[in-house]
C-alpha cells in the first residue's frame, strides 16, 4: 500500500470528506482493522483560485507543484488534487513532478464510460464548466457533454461561492440548482450529470435526479485507492 498525499485545502471541507472517505472504502475493501497511511498538504484556495481567474497559469503549476513536492517530502508515493479547477492544468503539472498524480477527470470520464453514458451535464465552478478539460477527456471516450448558459453558469458558480465552499447548503440554492439541471438533461435527452466540484455532493444526494449522479469525489477516491493498493479492483458503484 502505497503512502497517499492528498494535495487539499481546495477548498477544506472537501478536503476533510476525502480523508474520512478514503479511510472507509480502505477499511471496507480489505477487511481488516487497519488504517492507510495518508498525508495532507491544504495549500490557499484563495490563491489557485486568484491565479485562475487571472489566467495565471504557468503561476498555477508552479504553485501546486509546490504543494506536491511537500507531499513528496513528508513521504508520500502517490497524490491526488482535492479539487476539479486546478485540473486545467493537470498535464503540465504532471510533467513537473515525480510521483503518480491520479486525474479526477480522466477517472469520471472513464467511469461513465464503464456505466455506458453517452450525453452527459456537467456542472462545477464557472472555471471547470467555461474550459474543455473535461471536454476532451470525456471526448475521448466517445461522451458529448453538456455545460449550462453562461447565465446559468454563473448561478450555479455563485451556489457554490461562498457557502457550500464553507460546507453551507443553502435549501433555496440547492432548489434552483436542482431545477436548472433538471431543464437541462430533459431538454436535451442526457443521461446524467457530472458533479464537478468537489463541494457538490455536500448540496446534491442520490435521489435528487432521475437519472445518474457522477459524484467526482466517490469516484476519485476509488481511483485513487485502486492505484495506492496496487491495482486491487475497486467497488463497483
Amino acid at each position: 500500500m502505497k503512502v497517499i498525499g492528498l494535495l487539499g485545502g481546495m477548498g477544506p471541507e472537501s478536503t476533510v470528506n476525502y480523508y474520512s472517505h478514503i479511510i472507509k472504502l480502505y477499511r471496507e475493501r480489505t477487511g481488516k482493522d487497519e488504517y492507510p497511511s495518508i498525508v495532507i498538504n491544504s495549500v490557499c484556495m484563495t490563491r489557485m483560485l486568484g491565479m485562475v481567474s487571472r489566467g495565471e497559469l504557468d503561476e498555477l503549476v508552479d504553485f501546486l507543484a509546490a504543494g506536491v513536492e511537500k507531499l513528496i517530502a513528508a513521504g508520500a508515493e502517490i497524490c491526488a488534487i482535492c479539487s476539479n479547477t486546478p485540473h486545467l492544468v493537470f498535464e503540465a503539472l504532471e510533467k513537473r513532478v515525480s510521483l503518480p498524480l491520479v486525474s479526477i477527470v480522466d477517472a469520471a470520464a472513464t467511469e461513465a464510460q464503464r456505466r455506458e453514458a453517452k450525453r452527459v451535464l456537467l456542472i462545477g465552478t464557472s472555471f471547470t464548466m467555461k474550459n474543455d478539460f473535461y471536454s476532451k477527456s470525456f471526448g475521448a471516450r466517445g461522451i458529448s457533454l453538456f455545460v449550462p448558459e453562461p447565465q446559468e453558469q454563473e448561478i450555479i458558480h455563485n451556489t457554490i461561492f461562498p457557502e457550500l465552499e464553507e460546507g453551507i447548503v443553502i435549501p433555496e440554492k440547492k432548489a434552483v440548482l436542482l431545477n436548472i439541471c433538471r431543464k437541462i438533461m430533459t431538454e436535451n435527452k442526457l443521461d446524467g450529470v457530472i458533479l464537478g466540484c468537489t463541494e457538490l455532493p455536500l448540496m446534491i444526494k442520490p435521489g435528487d435526479f432521475d437519472r445518474e449522479i457522477y459524484d467526482t469525489v466517490e469516484i476519485h477516491i476509488d481511483a485513487l485507492l485502486k492505484e495506492a493498493m496496487g491495482g486491487t479492483q475497486a467497488n463497483e458503484n
